[in-house]
């Protein structure tokens, strides 16, 4: 792309944040302030919670923004794919976007202690952990720890801090609950680092993908795909036929089994990968995975809210 073909520079810092990626991290906080109000009976406080979505949009992006920087500088993202952040285009430096993602984690941060300061330690607590996860997820997706990385942050904690938002106190629901969207979130994951298994084990950059190689890859993508559908089915049952401490998922979360068919398209793509339908099927992965992942967390959010309305 020449640069009289490039786009303004306010777009460019929104590619550069990658807000295909952004819905996984917004989803455990629509579903984390779902279960507040429908389980925790908290009255929807909806200042706190636009803040705590910004707040995790903002601190996602800063993420994205650093992890973009660091791969590009190991040589690990030169190639533009339809899921490239602006520095691999070129249409932003390197420094800059550092200096942007710095500039966002202090935004974040800032709302953050805010929410905190309303809510008390309990969100102080699980917010700092976030950050620290966050700031280090280079780090710690250079060696094969990224999976728990984003696990933690675009799943369990999101969820949690959302609830703790709303009704002030910690409970295990939300951080139980959630671990079926958290699992997809991990796929996504997955699928990029499957995809770069090659270019990263060239570079001595270890991912989990990296370790497990690309047949255990595929069935740990499998395992992602359809454990949290598993999941989400021995959430509803297991609790009514044996009880246990947490009570048993709402029936009505069985509407999860109409995203399947989708399930079923990314798996087909993952096993053709070496000899895809289409060019790009194995190489947009994981923007595929993205998708299923808000249509999944869409489903869950739904299913919680038809179970309060026909409860």
């Amino acid at each position: 792309m020449t640069e009289n073909h490039r786009p303004s520079s306010p777009r460019r810092w929104i590619i550069a944040a990658r807000p295909w990626a952004l819905p996984a991290s917004t989803m455990p906080v629509v579903f984390g302030t779902s279960l507040a109000v429908v389980i925790g009976g908290a009255r929807t406080d909806v200042l706190r919670f636009a803040s705590a979505l910004l707040a995790m949009v903002i601190l996602h992006s800063a993420a994205n923004m650093l992890s973009d920087v660091f791969d590009f500088k190991r040589g690990l993202d030169r190639d533009v794919t339809p899921v490239s952040g602006a520095v691999v285009r070129g249409w932003l430096s390197p420094a800059a976007v550092t200096r942007g993602a710095v500039i966002l984690f202090l935004a974040g941060c800032g709302i953050g202690l805010a929410l905190a300061a309303m809510t008390g330690t309990v969100l102080l607590i699980v917010g700092a952990m976030g950050v620290a996860v966050g700031a280090g997820y280079t780090l710690l997706k250079y060696n094969a720890l990224g999976d728990m990385a984003v696990f933690l942050n675009f799943g369990l904690l999101g969820a949690l801090g959302a609830w703790v938002v709303q009704t002030r106190v910690f409970s295990w629901l939300p951080v139980v609950w959630t671990v079926p969207m958290a699992m997809l979130v991990i796929a996504i994951l997955h699928a990029n680092n499957w995809r770069d298994i090659v270019t990263d084990s060239e570079r001595r950059v270890r991912t989990f993908a990296s370790v497990l190689g690309d047949a255990g890859s595929q069935a740990y993508y499998g395992f992602l795909l359809f454990g949290s559908l598993g999941l989400v089915l021995a959430f509803i049952l297991v609790p009514r036929l044996v009880g246990g401490p947490l009570p048993a998922l709402p029936w009505t979360f069985a509407i999860v089994l109409l995203a399947l068919p989708k399930a079923l398209d990314l798996w087909g793509r993952a096993r053709r990968r070496l000899t895809p339908r289409r060019p790009m099927d194995f190489v947009i992965l994981d923007g595929a995975t993205a998708q299923y992942n808000l249509l999944f967390g869409t489903l869950c959010t739904f299913a919680l809210w038809l179970w309060y309305f026909i409860r």
